[in-house]
């Protein structure tokens, strides 16, 4: 994507030399005369770099250099002057310029000047992307199991991981997707560009749009600066579509414009943005049927779906469960500071038996939970959940013989067990978000415990 760059110019034949050079330079170059017209273009594009003159007719370069980092306090800002102004030019890096350059201008000079600026900005940017992700490099090593279905994962994971296309991850909630997201983007020629994670179902609709597109500013009430969307954020990268099918139809056409186009729209904007991203998305539901529904668009669930992994759920891993709860069990010791050296039998062959309808994220919590209240280094029968040791097949034998509605099951269920779990397990172990738990509880009346 061609950076943007914005220059403020009073002198008609400068001005046109300037965007002339920065446009061969592969830049996308905006030109403005005045710095009243100049703050009207960066409430509207968002740039990544601004030349202004000091001596300009009306508001003075200083005078906009401060107003726009009063707006913008991260945008860069190179100021031009004449030999006679070189203490404004001081006053101007005072007030938060990030060079100057000196009249008569020396193309090559002013041309290195903005590579330098524009460079130091992308790594402070790295830099905080690295922190947060790179350090955590996500290999293969972190898929933990040895069953064939996880191996047959493995092998497809590193077959697709370095193509282009669009990916879409099924399977059951808490099966570790976003987990394969990150070994696909981490094994990939994106690796060292953003991995941004948007859970779909977790940020309010009235702010979804523009947590993805950005917006302008004044775009709506309380939006006093101009944002960068998480899309404009991942350009180069990976975006992992968490819950996609809660998507609203109307931010699905926009989602599609954006697989189309590669292009975004920030909210208030005219003026579009190209993005190179790739998408993977997840979800726990039924897209086909939800598109048979009319509630998921065709077209976005053929755009979203070159390629598919299904991943399997843990009661279909049984083998894995020893495995995961060993390692469990050795990173939650290190977390908390304490010293447990494993599980015994019994407690081992009661995770082996339950069916994890929350699965891996469900034994995870339930093994750090032990991990927490063991006090002799051992996790016992005892320390597990008393919905485990009781398992829930009887629960479910006893629904099926009162002949209870999938209602009044789910009212039952948690009512028996929102006690012994927590919100996210809960909703885990139901097959819903935790938002779906909030508006059935609102809706039966039931309050937690």
């Amino acid at each position: 994507m061609a950076e943007r760059l914005l220059i403020i110019e009073d002198e008609e034949t400068l001005g046109a030399s300037l965007k002339r050079v920065f446009t061969k330079e592969g830049y996308s170059v905006d030109l403005a005369t005045n710095a009243e017209s100049g703050l009207e273009l960066i409430d509207k594009v968002l740039y990544d770099l601004i030349i202004t003159d000091i001596i300009l007719p009306g508001m003075n370069g200083i005078e906009f250099l401060k107003k726009v980092k009063e707006r913008y306090p991260d945008q860069i800002v190179i100021i031009i002057t004449a030999y006679a102004s070189i203490e404004t030019a001081v006053e101007a890096l005072r007030a938060g310029a990030h060079d100057y350059v000196i009249k008569p201008i020396i193309h090559e000079e002013i041309k290195q000047i903005v590579r330098n600026a524009l460079k130091q900005r992308a790594l402070q940017r790295e830099n905080i992307l690295l922190k947060k992700e790179i350090e955590r490099h996500y290999d293969f090593s972190h898929i933990i199991g040895e069953s064939p279905a996880i191996k047959k994962i493995i092998d497809e994971v590193k077959k697709i991981a370095n193509a282009k296309s669009h990916v879409l991850l099924l399977g059951e909630t808490g099966t570790g997707k976003e987990l394969i997201a990150r070994a696909i983007h981490f094994n990939s020629s994106r690796a060292e560009k953003p991995f941004i994670p948007i859970n779909c179902s977790a940020i309010p609709e009235n702010l979804l749009e523009s947590e993805l597109f950005g917006h302008v500013r004044g775009a709506f009430t309380g939006a006093v600066s101009s944002k960068r969307g998480l899309f404009e954020e991942a350009n180069g990268g990976t975006v992992f579509l968490d819950e996609i099918g809660e998507l609203s139809l109307p931010l699905q056409a926009k989602l599609l414009r954006v697989l189309e186009d590669q292009e975004i729209r920030p909210v208030g904007s005219n003026q579009p943005v190209k993005v190179d991203i790739r998408f993977i998305s997840a979800t726990n539901k039924d897209l086909l049927q939800l598109v048979r529904e009319g509630k998921f668009r065709e077209d976005l669930f053929y755009r979203l779906n070159v390629i598919s992994i299904v991943l399997p759920p843990l009661r279909e891993r049984g083998e894995d469960i020893e495995l995961l709860t060993r390692y469990f069990i050795e990173r939650y010791s290190k977390e908390h500071g304490k010293e447990v050296k494993g599980i015994d039998e019994d407690a081992l062959k009661l995770l082996k038996k339950y069916q994890w309808p929350g699965n891996i994220r469900e034994l995870q919590n339930v093994i750090e939970r032990a991990v927490l209240i063991t006090e002799d280094g051992l996790i016992k029968k005892e320390h597990l959940p008393e919905g485990l040791i009781q398992t829930k097949d009887s629960f479910l034998e006893e629904a099926l013989k009162n002949k209870l509605s999938i209602e009044d099951y789910t009212k039952s269920f948690i009512l028996r067990y929102q006690g012994q779990y927590t919100e996210q397990q809960l909703a885990d172990m139901l097959g819903i978000t935790r938002k779906s738990l909030w508006e059935k509880r609102k809706r039966w009346g039931i309050s937690k415990n």
